[in-house]
């Protein structure tokens, strides 16, 4: 196998969020299957049953929702803290060669130096 096509390929890691996400995506695809044969069941007279179907159905996809974003949201500081993705943090001194427009075509705007900004920390 080449490099180029191993590091293309998803980590095991990474195949274990995409398969617990589309779990996600099916469980709330049923709900309104769920609801439907909820109300089938209320309509033959199993009322309990049906409410049963229905809030379970809505439980199991709120667990699976809750366990993909938290499946995701590992995998994805598993990424950031071994710098596959680089992560910069951008301050103002950065910013110091940047010119602000030197005029305006609107009469309103103020313009302000560099002493009237604030910086928030």
């Amino acid at each position: 196998m080449t490099g180029w096509y191993a590091e293309r390929t998803p980590g095991r890691s990474a195949r274990v969020v995409v398969a617990v996400t589309l779990l996600a995506l099916l469980l709330v695809a049923a709900v309104p299957v769920a609801l439907l044969a909820a109300v089938v069941l209320m309509l033959l007279g199993h009322v309990v049953g049906g409410l049963a179907l229905f809030g379970g159905s809505i439980l199991v996809a709120g667990l699976a929702i809750a366990l993909a974003g938290m499946s995701g949201m590992r995998h994805l500081r598993k990424l950031v803290s071994a710098r596959s993705i680089r992560v910069v943090r951008v301050d103002a001194s950065q910013y110091t060669d940047v010119a602000e427009p030197a005029g305006s075509d609107y009469p309103n705007v103020l313009q302000l130096d560099r002493s009237g900004y604030t910086e928030v920390r």
